[in-house]
């Protein structure tokens, strides 16, 4: 999966898009954030040049686009408050929103997916980022490996 993302990422990112497209409600979205939130995070911290980053991401996204940006911004900003309060608890936060998603496996599936493509947007899908994807995979009751993680 990592591959072939790798190698056909404008192919894949319109494939996202069709497929968010398909799951546009809150839930979806928030769950999206929230992933986006614990990858953000995945190096203990959410700092503010990772703040902008996803938010130009989010700003930027063809998967996101289908959402009202002042939506996913305010949801964005919501989980982010919640880590700099307490990781433990921001990462818990987010993993109950992720969870949300647990037994729809269609939404699951394509939620992964948009994590491993934000963890991979920078070119750089480091180890901390692929636990998180990783953890995420468990806790939605999907194989890791399907993702090639």
């Amino acid at each position: 999966m990592l591959d072939w993302l790798k190698s056909n990422t404008a192919a894949a990112r319109e494939k996202l898009t069709t497929e968010v497209a398909k799951f546009r409600n809150r839930e979806f979205m928030e769950a999206v954030v929230a992933g986006c939130a614990l990858v953000a995070a995945a190096d203990g911290s959410i700092s503010s040049s990772e703040k902008q980053k996803m938010i130009g991401f989010i700003q930027n996204s063809n998967e996101l686009k289908v959402f009202d940006l002042q939506e996913v911004i305010k949801a964005f900003t919501d989980i982010c408050l919640k880590f700099e309060f307490d990781a433990e608890i921001g990462r818990a936060e987010a993993l109950r929103t992720v969870c949300k998603l647990r037994g729809k496996e269609d939404a699951a599936r394509l939620l992964v997916r948009v994590c491993c493509a934000i963890g991979n947007s920078d070119g750089n899908f480091d180890e901390g980022e692929r636990a998180v994807c990783h953890s995420i995979c468990t806790e939605l009751g999907l194989a890791p490996a399907d993702f090639g993680l």
